[in-house]
């Protein structure tokens, strides 16, 4: 019996055996071709078994990839040029349809995000994109995962991040801001004269019908300036209040 043969033999099993037995993460499936041909189901996770010199094999994760957007030219549908740059959310439901229907999944998906980005953006105001943010990105998460959803991709969220400005929109925003504020404090300082204006005349109403309301207001003014004040103060009596105690005096 030939030892030699025997042992080439073993050892060629056992490389065969080492060459099959393939390890796939929780988080990752395995693409199996045969021969060329597309197996039907992603493997794993867990052990697979791979025919050596036959299958052709790739793994996909199928975990959660943050793509950043790098920053991009858009003019805006009111002729404002700006500089937008955004993250996508998305993930491989179908490691068969990214592996198979599209050459590079993270490549084709940066690039639609691009274009995307500049298409949706290009059809809105500047206002617009400074105030509906959610709005936006709602509408960018949409388009993207209807046109990423043949690959067996899920985009699952879209944020715009960071808005970059011309300098001088940024000072003539500014100015407007300004404007704004001055033209709410003077509101506010209007309708506080109005008011006051309202509730002096209703005190005035009140003592046109309580004479001696007035009076009394006259007393408590007199009290809180001697309060205040250390120096003397001459101040004129009012004739309404001393005739008061000279008809009581005439009564008597």
């Amino acid at each position: 019996m030939d030892y030699n043969f025997i042992i080439t033999l073993l050892f060629l099993a056992v490389a065969l055996l080492v060459m099959s037995v393939k390890i796939v993460k929780e988080y990752e499936r395995a693409v199996v071709f045969r021969l060329g041909r597309l197996m039907p189901d992603a493997k794993g996770p867990g052990i697979i078994i791979i025919i050596p010199f036959i299958d052709r094999w790739e793994k996909i994760s199928l975990r959660l990839v943050a793509m950043d957007v790098p920053p991009q030219d858009i003019i805006t549908r009111d002729n404002v040029s700006v500089k937008v740059n955004a993250v996508v959310y998305f993930r491989v439901v179908d490691p068969n349809k990214a592996i198979t229907i599209v050459e590079d999944f993270l490549y084709a998906t940066s690039q639609l995000a691009q274009t995307t980005l500049r298409s949706i953006l290009g059809m809105t105001e500047l206002d617009e994109l400074l105030s509906e943010r959610d709005k936006i990105n709602d509408h960018l998460q949409s388009v993207l995962d209807e046109q990423t959803d043949p690959w067996g991709i899920k985009v699952t969220a879209v944020e715009v991040k960071h808005v970059d400005l011309p300098q001088e929109m940024q000072r003539a925003m500014a100015k407007q801001a300004e404007a704004e504020r001055e033209r709410r404090a003077k509101i506010i300082s209007a309708e506080g004269e109005f008011q006051a204006a309202a509730k002096m005349v209703e005190a005035a109403a009140l003592m046109e019908v309580h004479p001696i309301s007035l009076q009394l207001r006259y007393l408590q003014t007199l009290s809180e300036i001697a309060t205040e004040n250390n120096s003397t103060t001459l101040f004129p009596i009012p004739i309404d209040l001393v005739e008061v105690f000279l008809e009581g005096r005439k009564k008597k």
